[in-house]
């Protein structure tokens, strides 16, 4: 379980950050920042990818209203022109603006240029520091509240409960009803597809 070890090797107050929706074929990245009340920690912070739905979304509640946190969002559109990576990076500097924290611990293996903070990267840090454990769990939150509502706008892509993800039924989707607005250009699939549509050699 995630621990406050590497929180307390750095300056207070800190803040865990980490990212949703880099391998989706559709939708915005999300990334959040989470400083939490060191008094008033939930329990049971980890992992989102580790949590059930149900749990995830009552510990979601729970951070919000016991932590400061900021979300920070990339659009497809800001995707396609810096690419996933940079977009990623982006999301990452929105998260943490305004927080008031004075060190970042960041889930992987770099930390984004330019970023406003001080900071360090963790790989698997979600699964190591409860800071990045509660970032995971907002991120991936917010990002699929986003997903249930385009799939409300764009129904038949499944966004509803694969959040945009490369799976077989929105696979057979965008042969059936074609590529919309809120999918990656820049996408190797997509950027195929649309090729194919418009006979031109990707």
């Amino acid at each position: 379980m995630p621990d406050l070890s590497f929180e307390t090797q750095h300056p207070a107050p800190v803040c865990g950050v980490d990212e949703a929706g880099r391998g989706p074929w559709a939708g915005p990245v999300v990334a959040a920042a989470v400083v939490l009340d060191m008094a008033d920690i939930p329990a049971g912070l980890d992992d989102s990818k580790k949590l059930g739905a149900a749990r995830r979304a009552a510990l979601c509640i729970q951070i919000k209203a016991r932590a400061r946190w900021g979300v920070g969002v990339a659009s497809v559109e800001e995707i396609d022109a810096l690419n996933i990576l940079r977009a990623n990076d982006l999301a990452m500097r929105r998260a943490v603006t305004g927080l008031g924290a004075a060190f970042a611990l960041v889930d992987g293996n770099r930390i984004p240029p330019d970023f406003p903070l001080p900071a360090r990267a963790i790989v698997k840090g979600d699964a190591l520091s409860l800071s990045i454990a509660a970032a995971s769990i907002i991120a991936k939150e917010t990002r699929d509240d986003i997903m249930r509502e385009l799939a409300h706008a764009y129904p038949g892509y499944g966004w509803e409960t694969n959040a945009g993800y490369g799976v077989a039924a929105h696979r057979a989707a965008l042969q059936t009803l074609g590529v919309t607005p809120h999918h990656r250009r820049s996408f190797r699939p997509i950027h195929k597809m649309l090729c194919e549509e418009n006979n031109i050699t990707p």
